[in-house]
């Protein structure tokens, strides 16, 4: 396993109707790189985006999907979510604010 620097951990935010209803509570979802632990999650987030604190951090293996073309049969990637439960003294992840 190589090791993983924090601005390789999260690889983009996930913008759904349920993850921006959880902002209201501070809570942040991004899609992560699959080999990435809860502590690596959350230090990599406290550094990208100054002047947040983690207080927690929910992750979930998504299995890739089976695809077919003709009689092949394969996957997609398998992905890894990351749900980021900020302080109540924390500031605001910037990347949200305009959506």
């Amino acid at each position: 396993m190589a090791t993983i620097q924090y601005y390789d951990v999260i690889l983009k935010p996930v913008i759904t109707e349920k993850s921006m209803n959880a902002m209201a509570e501070r809570k942040y979802t991004f899609l992560v790189h699959t080999e990435a632990n809860k502590s690596q999650i959350k230090e990599a987030v406290e550094k990208m985006f100054p002047g947040t604190k983690v207080a927690r951090v929910n992750t979930m293996n998504l299995d890739g999907k089976k695809k077919r073309r003709g009689m092949t049969v394969g996957r997609t990637a398998k992905t890894k979510k990351a749900i980021v439960q900020l302080t109540e003294d924390s500031k605001e992840i910037e990347v949200f604010s305009g959506l």
